[in-house]
């Protein structure tokens, strides 16, 4: 994300929401730092870099480990991630890395 530039919003952005910046909203909304409705079109770099912050907090007691969330949690981040990555195939994301990633 460009440090100048505002957020386009994960139903914006590049690969279907398929980027460190989608992964900290979905993360965000695994733990309930923000509603699933709340899509972050137009945020800031700064305010964006306080939620990756949050986020890395919340993480910290589970090791920054999906194995080692609790049951609920782990289920939320496995419906929050099966649905992302379903639609963002459905968007022609391609989870093969190419040359320029």
């Amino acid at each position: 994300m460009n440090r100048n530039a505002s957020y386009t919003g994960i139903d914006n952005d590049r690969h279907g929401g398929m980027t460190s910046v989608g992964n900290i909203i979905r993360d965000a909304w695994m733990f309930g730092l923000l509603p699933e409705e709340e899509r972050c079109e137009g945020w800031s770099y700064d305010r964006m870099e306080q939620l990756y912050d949050r986020v890395s907090r919340a993480w910290e007691p589970y090791g920054h480990l999906v194995s080692q969330l609790p049951p609920e949690l782990r289920e939320r981040h496995q419906r929050i991630y099966d649905q992302a990555v379903q639609h963002a195939r459905a968007v022609g994301w391609d989870p093969e890395l190419g040359d320029d990633d």
